[in-house]
């Protein structure tokens, strides 16, 4: 499962970050992307520096820090999310909400078929709302499922 984040805004920093981490912009593409990922480890894969520790504990820690941009950047990429379209509509419109939880304006709802999704830029009230309503996922359905930037973070094949 992926860890929390716990400071406000800060899933769009982790946004910002992870693209400048990769080099790529909003509108970059998934075979770009993978372009990037596929640089970027082979400049810094840990074997490329054997003969020199230091240079290849920094390396493995770069190398952890691009496969963590990609894969979060995959997920979020909207041909991801257009590859995926129709198991989240399956999910989100016949699945009921067994769970959710909510930081920093990011809301996580766990659904009876066991997909999780994360939602980004959740405000607060919402988020209330959806606590107070009779009906969370009619609410859901209405307010949220549409509306914000959301990534499953059940694990999927990432498209090629």
């Amino acid at each position: 499962m992926i860890p929390f984040i716990d400071t406000k805004y800060q899933y769009m920093n982790r946004i910002l970050r992870y693209r400048k981490l990769m080099g790529a912009e909003e509108n970059t593409e998934l075979q770009e992307l993978k372009t990037l990922y596929r640089k970027l480890m082979k400049d810094w894969h840990p074997d490329k520096f054997h003969d020199n520790h230091e240079m290849k504990l920094e390396a493995e820690d770069k190398s952890k820090k691009i496969i963590e941009a990609y894969h979060f950047l995959v997920s979020i990429a909207p041909e991801t999310r257009e590859q995926l379209k129709a198991a989240y509509e399956e999910t989100t419109g016949k699945a009921s909400i067994d769970d959710f939880e909510y930081k920093s304006e990011i809301l996580r709802i766990t659904f009876s078929d066991g997909v999780i999704y994360e939602y980004f830029g959740v405000p607060k009230a919402i988020y209330v709302k959806l606590v107070n309503s009779e009906t969370p996922g009619r609410f859901a359905r209405r307010h949220i499922y549409d509306n914000y930037l959301y990534r499953s973070t059940t694990k999927q094949v990432a498209p090629e």
